[in-house]
């Protein structure tokens, strides 16, 4: 009885390691393949048009008209600080003023966009084949991320100028300053608002083209029909 005993244990954890192995060696060798079928050279290449395709796309879809001022995520309102300024120049009869520097600052952002392209662009060119290979592995968003912190601060300072160009050209600059200046000329104001918007704008639009950059990157990741090419097919797969 003890020895019939025994020989069951020892058949079932036979079966058992079998039934592991018949689950485990698929996924390895699946695994294999999906890394030994795509060349270093191949990933970074895809990654590089992943990006590419993802940055065309965030530009072309806030460098329009209501691109920012349109758009439910994306419209600029005034900074945080100024939130009490716009409700007490409202109550003063200036709301129109109010809405006027909002749209210019909603038309700055769209207008600055385009000068965005090429410094993203640019930045991509510079990935390696081993940071293409780490963001190949890595989420949805790794590329993005990757994105992010190699270069929000470079686009910053390459966006500020552009932005305070396009936020004078639209008159943005002048109608905000005109009314943070008369809310701090108030009686009633004792904490006075920085009149600057150049640097709050600059943020709100790199984000947004983050945003939009790490939206196509998940949309070529997970929808087959975003992958536009035979490259982009092979490295995010069919």
């Amino acid at each position: 009885m003890k020895t019939k005993f025994i020989a069951l244990s020892l058949g079932f954890f036979v079966v058992a390691g079998s039934i592991q192995a018949q689950i485990t060696l698929p996924k390895l060798l699946k695994k294999k393949t999906e890394v030994s079928g795509i060349s270093e050279n191949e990933a970074g290449q895809g990654i590089k048009e992943a990006l590419t395709q993802g940055v065309a796309k965030a530009v072309l879809n806030l460098n329009k008209t209501d691109g920012f001022f349109g758009s439910e995520f994306y419209k600029v309102l005034l900074p945080p600080d100024a939130k009490k300024v716009e409700s007490t120049l409202r109550g003063m009869g200036m709301g129109a003023q109010v809405d006027k520097a909002i749209l210019s600052i909603n038309r700055g952002a769209e207008d600055a966009v385009a000068f965005a392209k090429p410094i993203f662009v640019d930045a991509i060119k510079e990935m390696t084949l081993t940071d293409a290979l780490n963001i190949l592995k890595g989420p949805k968003d790794a590329a993005t991320n990757y994105f992010r912190e190699k270069t929000k601060q470079k686009l910053i300072i390459a966006f500020t100028p552009s932005v305070k160009t396009s936020l004078d050209k639209t008159d943005a600059t002048k109608y905000y300053g005109d009314i943070m200046n008369t809310y701090n000329k108030l009686p009633t104001t004792f904490k006075k608002v920085n009149p600057d918007l150049t640097s709050y704008v600059v943020g709100k639009a790199v984000d947004a083209l983050f945003d939009q950059v790490s939206k196509e990157e998940a949309n070529i990741r997970s929808n087959p029909v975003a992958r536009t090419s035979d490259l982009l097919k092979k490295v995010f797969g069919q």
